[in-house]
């Protein structure tokens, strides 16, 4: 789900991909509902794409929000961000996610954090799992398919089917050289 959840660098809040076209997308905001483009030229990210730093590795963002979500029941966060110093949005990330990396991940990251989270609640989006698309699910499946299905016969059929494919070509291109050079002796005598 939240793939097609985007920040927009420069505009507030987040926005919901509702089409694309050739250099922009046509995106929804997830506060008013108001639908705009954004061009190729802004800097789009897709909360999909996005981890915070641990100490070993990342923890990809949707780890981080359902762990919010069940410290929280599910409702919005109960830090107050306005009045919140440094040190208390260290100690509720810390709580959320102890191993995270408090030198590379900053007071201001922790506050987005937080505020995406409220903002995805608030719109009613709390379902934060990756989803594979169909048309991943169905190229996973077909790929199954053909390695379960396929056998040596089937393997040599298919080498003598391209065998074929190049001969045919050649043959033509003799062919059509012959009637060229059949075309040029006549228009000579002629």
């Amino acid at each position: 789900m939240l793939k097609t959840i985007l920040s927009i660098s420069g505009k507030p809040g987040l926005y919901k991909m509702v089409s694309q076209g050739k250099n922009l997308l046509i995106v929804e905001s997830l506060v008013d509902k108001k639908r705009v483009p954004a061009y190729a030229r802004d800097k789009v990210i897709s909360l999909g794409d996005i981890a915070i730093y641990t100490n070993e590795s990342e923890a990809p963002l949707y780890e981080v929000f359902n762990s919010i979500k069940k410290k929280e029941n599910g409702q919005k966060s109960s830090m107050e961000l306005s009045k919140a110093t440094p040190d208390d949005l260290r100690n509720y990330l810390a709580e959320i996610l102890p191993e995270f990396d408090r030198e590379r991940v900053y007071p201001s990251d922790i506050k987005r954090l937080i505020g995406w989270y409220n903002l995805l609640i608030n719109a009613g989006i709390t379902d934060f799992d990756p989803q594979k698309s169909e048309s991943e699910e169905v190229s996973e499946e077909k790929e199954t398919a053909e390695v379960d299905k396929e056998t040596p016969k089937k393997a040599s059929k298919a080498k003598t089917a391209t065998a074929k494919k190049t001969v045919a070509p050649k043959t033509t291109t003799k062919q059509s050289t012959v009637k060229t050079t059949q075309r040029t002796t006549r228009q000579k005598q002629g």
